[in-house]
């Protein structure tokens, strides 16, 4: 394997710690870091991260920081207050440091970077095995002994004009879908999680039980006649692609599995099918609910998006009959939904108005996702703007739905087109989804001075 040198903008965190296949922010405030930040987006998006070891530093120096950081894509800047300006990365791969270039205004790194290579080492299992627990033992260690961890994060939600009541989401481990051996162990595991977030005033978590992959889409910059891109469903191209043949890389995918850990899954979920997911949804269900109840949280599960089985492999929460029947494993209002307009909407049977009036009379919607999609004939979807006139959803119907059964939970417009030149993760531009906000909190207004 060969080493490559480069020379990027970088920018030392205190505090945090990549690793690369992860998304994930960091808010800085110097004039410096923002203008290495400014580098990177004027010539290829790149930047290099390391940590320094001691959090109290300032102005940290080559000795003073670790060795070994990433080199991390920006994929979005958002100002905050106080002059903080929040940068959100994807990490894309390990490099050590060199040396580091002072410059006037910003900080260089020069940095060795490991040449891939197209095969992929495997290690024996027994040596995945024995690092993956210990690193599961170091991160228990360290969450256990930093309790300040959840309080940080809650006054600093609190400092920006927050409340923070829901989580989302707690991701539901494949373990727990598939009910391995380690399915109670992960359980258990989850309902601390539960605990945990409850201390801190949480009221809501949302979850999801799709397995290998949450939603999924066959294009993410899907251009409009208007310039605007968005997320799209394309049967032709869906139908197109074999996992168990080809090494593919749909949107939504978890980006942590290797192309072999993908088939195996597949093959495993296709083996269990939907009354053994069924099954392991119960047995989870039974488990959390109660715990749930005791911390004055609510559980909202997210529908599966899109709501059929792709690859062969199973999808249990896709429609009104299925929901009614998970709603009924445990029946509690500590067991509920995060309805989402997008994901149950995308496919023809569902009625959405219907169904939404349904659950919020019966108080088992904690909360909603709004947003708009266009159905094509073939069973395709495109993701639109949230206006009713834009997609197949009545959006005003819906919204009315939650008004006249007295809904009192949680609302967020969802997934947003790309608008006015912006660039991030895609399905997140802030311009539609603030506009989606707007419009949501007009069909608000409206319904409620007709009811009156």
């Amino acid at each position: 394997m060969g080493e490559i040198l480069k020379e990027l903008p970088a920018v030392i965190l205190r505090g945090s710690v990549l690793l690369p296949g992860v998304v994930s922010h960091f808010d800085i405030s110097t004039q410096r870091s923002i203008h290495a930040v400014e580098a990177a987006m004027n010539d290829d998006n790149h930047i290099f991260l390391v940590t320094q070891k001691d959090m109290q530093t300032e102005h940290a120096k080559q000795e003073d920081v670790y060795t070994v950081g990433v080199v991390a894509e920006i994929k979005q800047i958002v100002k905050m207050q106080n002059h903080v300006v929040r940068v959100i990365v994807e990490s894309k791969q390990k490099a050590e440091l060199a040396y580091f270039i002072e410059k006037e205004e910003f900080l260089k790194a020069q940095v060795v970077l490991e040449e891939k290579e197209n095969v992929q080492e495997q290690l024996p299992p027994e040596v995945e095995e024995a690092m993956l627990r210990s690193l599961q033992e170091k991160l228990l260690s360290y969450c256990t002994s930093n309790p300040k961890i959840g309080k940080e994060l809650k006054k600093q939600a609190e400092e920006n004009g927050l409340i923070f009541d829901i989580v989302e989401s707690v991701p539901v481990p494949e373990e727990i879908k598939l009910g391995t051996e380690k399915a109670d162990e992960y359980t258990e595991v989850y309902c601390e999680n539960i605990r945990r977030c409850a201390k801190y005033g949480v009221k809501c978590i949302t979850y999801n039980f799709m397995p290998v992959f949450d939603w999924t889409r066959t294009q993410l910059d899907k251009e409009a006649a208007d310039g605007s891109t968005s997320l799209v469903m394309y049967m032709d191209q869906l139908k197109s692609l074999d996992p168990l043949k080809d090494d593919i890389h749909l949107p939504g995918w978890d980006a942590s599995y290797t192309q072999a850990e993908v088939r195996d899954l597949i093959k495993a979920y296709s083996a269990l099918g939907e009354e053994g997911l069924w099954h392991n949804l119960e047995k989870f269900l039974k488990k959390i609910i109660p715990v749930a109840e005791d911390c004055g949280v609510t559980m909202a599960i997210h529908p599966d998006d899109p709501p059929y089985p792709i690859f062969g492999i199973p999808r249990i929460i896709t429609n009104e009959r299925n929901i009614d029947r998970m709603l009924n494993i445990v029946d509690s209002p500590a067991n509920s939904l995060c309805f989402c307009t997008g994901s149950l909407g995308c496919a023809a049977f569902n009625d959405i108005p219907k169904m939404v009036r349904k659950y919020s009379k019966m108080g088992r919607i904690a909360f909603m996702h709004i947003r708009q999609v266009k159905l094509l004939e073939d069973g395709s979807f495109e993701e639109r703007g949230h206006l009713s006139k834009d997609g197949s959803l009545d959006m005003y119907e819906t919204v009315k739905a939650l008004v006249d059964t007295g809904f009192d939970g949680y609302v967020r417009p969802d997934h947003g087109r790309m608008i006015w030149g912006e660039s991030g993760k895609p399905g997140y531009g802030l311009f539609d989804r603030a506009l989606g906000a707007a419009y949501i909190n007009g069909l608000f207004e409206a319904a409620e001075k007709e009811k009156k």
